[in-house]
């Protein structure tokens, strides 16, 4: 079964050895994915006549054999995680499209779409985690590139939901946002922001290390990562039906008296027969998670609640964790009464808390549970417990008539200074939030490209081929070789942040995160001259003083 990992090799090999178009790349993959031939190794152990049933040019067929080969024999496929390069020729360095062309892929025409799995796989960034490599490496770059580098990654922690091509196109609104305000300051520019000026009124925003951005929601996107969704729990979970009896319901009695008009309001007992909206369960790394939510009128009621769901599905007793949250409203005084256990699953109460209150859910109670699989899955488990807890709650309160919007929808960060000069061009007014067509955002393409081209090496001393005082030629790199070392840089850069962000992400919380990414850029940002000459200016960052930022265990 052919793995992510793998896709990845294959886009790779297809844009940057044999520099095809990413469209024309896809549409090769998915005709070799129809013969079974799903990665580099099985390309490169496969006859040519089964590979020119994919491919019909015989002269294509053998060139992509020879190249498979050539990359099993130097051991690049499937030894490391590598992320393919760019398949752009050429891209500005704030590129800019409508999304009113594909929602997908922003710039592409509607019949050349690609799934979310296909959009994402074309979108990954390298990453190496080899902490001796990284505490040794020394990268020449610019501060712009590596206040992106930081968004992409901390995203990753604090909006696990949103997809790669989501937080390439935040982090670069980020960017273009720190970057115009540095500008003005500097005089480089002149006039207030187009937010200022009501460009974007109406959007959502959200905070990104420390900056407001206004974004776009991208309307019916679903990406699930990895995960299998369904089919993974015993079948006396009775996970596929959205709402499970706990016990077989009994004949109802006369309509109780709403508590706002008893004189003296007491406790109602727990239901006997509460019902339970649940989710799908989801599968990631042989980790299961599911999550039911039903009614609760009361605190005191939450712990029979739980007595009588563990009692109607005992295989519920067996998971690692039962997470839950509850949230009440007192009749009387409209006091809303919350709390949460993570039994065990360190931060998953206060996200169930986070979700019911996007979600506006009162008198609810929530469970998660989860099976651990052996195999950390990192900032993944965000979002496959929102994934499951909003399904939850959503289902139940779309059952009890309430309206609400769902959180975690995947998101375009909105370019709005390019949309003012769009506007000024065409000699159009000032366009409101409320008009969507045509909006332009940063384009996620765009922002990886940015990062692919950002990380130079640091200037060593000249390499000679001959060592003699009368013989020195500098040994002259390719732009092949010196675009593949960039890409390992960025790794290393993109690995060293996900070690910071890992050893903290357990002690703070999300927002928490957020404020520390600015100040740990501030602290490891390459030293420029003040002022407009230090405008786009290059130096040093060392690796070693990311890692120098993680948690000790004493801290």
């Amino acid at each position: 079964m052919a793995t992510q990992q793998d896709l990845q090799e294959l886009i790779r090999l297809l844009t940057v050895s044999r520099k095809m178009p990413m469209i024309q790349a896809m549409g090769q993959i998915k005709a070799l994915q129809a013969v079974d031939l799903k990665s580099i190794k099985d390309i490169a152990e496969a006859t040519l006549d089964v590979v020119k049933s994919a491919i019909e040019d015989e002269k294509q067929a053998k060139a992509l054999q020879s190249a498979c080969k050539a990359m099993l024999k130097r051991g690049g496929a499937g030894t490391k995680r590598d992320a393919p390069s760019t398949s752009e020729s050429s891209t500005s360095k704030r590129s800019k499209t409508s999304s009113d062309t594909n929602d997908l892929l922003p710039g592409l025409n509607p019949q050349e779409q690609l799934s979310p799995q296909e959009l994402e796989a074309s979108l990954a960034l390298p990453i190496n985690l080899d902490e001796d490599l990284i505490s040794r490496t020394v990268l020449q770059t610019n501060r712009a590139p590596l206040v992106l580098a930081f968004a992409v990654e901390v995203l990753r922690y604090t909006m696990p939901e949103q997809p790669p091509s989501s937080r390439l196109s935040l982090a670069q609104a980020v960017v273009s946002a720190n970057s115009r305000s540095k500008a003005v300051s500097l005089g480089l520019e002149k006039g207030a922001p187009a937010e200022d000026e009501g460009w974007g009124t109406g959007q959502p925003k959200v905070r990104i290390m420390g900056r407001d951005v206004a974004v776009l929601k991208r309307g019916g996107y679903e990406w699930k990562g990895e995960e299998e969704v369904g089919g993974a729990v015993d079948d006396d979970d009775a996970a596929s039906s959205k709402t499970e009896p706990v016990e077989p319901e009994e004949p109802e009695g006369p309509p109780r008296t709403h508590p706002f008009f008893l004189p003296q309001p007491k406790p109602e007992p727990a239901p006997s027969s509460p019902v339970w909206s649940t989710s799908q369960p989801v599968s990631l790394k042989s980790s299961t998670f599911v999550a039911r939510a039903t009614a609760i009128t009361s605190p005191s009621h939450r712990q029979s609640l739980l007595n009588s769901l563990f009692a109607s599905i005992p295989h519920l007793k067996t998971a690692t964790h039962n997470a839950w949250a509850y949230r009440t409203t007192d009749a009387r005084t409209g006091y809303v009464s919350e709390a949460s256990d993570d039994d065990g699953e360190t931060g998953a109460g206060a996200l169930l808390l986070r979700v019911m209150r996007e979600l506006s859910a009162t008198d609810t109670l929530v469970v998660m549970t989860r099976w651990y699989g052996g195999v950390m899955l990192g900032p993944d488990r965000w979002r496959l417990m929102r994934n499951v807890v909003t399904s939850a709650l959503t289902e139940r309160l779309r059952k009890t008539g309430a309206e609400a919007t769902v959180g975690g929808e995947a998101v375009w960060g909105l370019d709005l200074e390019a949309m003012r000069g769009k506007a000024s061009a065409s000699g159009g007014g000032r366009q409101t939030g409320s008009s969507v067509v045509g909006m332009q955002i940063h384009s996620p393409q765009g922002a990886r490209a940015y990062l692919l081209k950002s990380f130079a090496s640091a200037p060593a001393e000249e390499k000679v081929q001959d060592a003699s005082p009368s013989k020195k030629k500098v040994v002259k790199r390719t732009q092949r070789e010196i675009d593949r070392e960039k890409e390992e840089n960025l790794g290393l850069l993109l690995g060293a942040l996900r070690l910071l962000f890992d050893s903290w992400a357990d002690h703070l919380s999300p927002a928490d995160l957020d404020r520390r990414a600015w100040s740990w850029y501030v602290a490891v940002r390459p030293e420029v001259d003040v002022g407009p000459s230090g405008w786009g200016a290059k130096g040093l960052l060392r690796l070693e003083d990311i890692l120098k930022l993680r948690r000790n265990e004493t801290t």
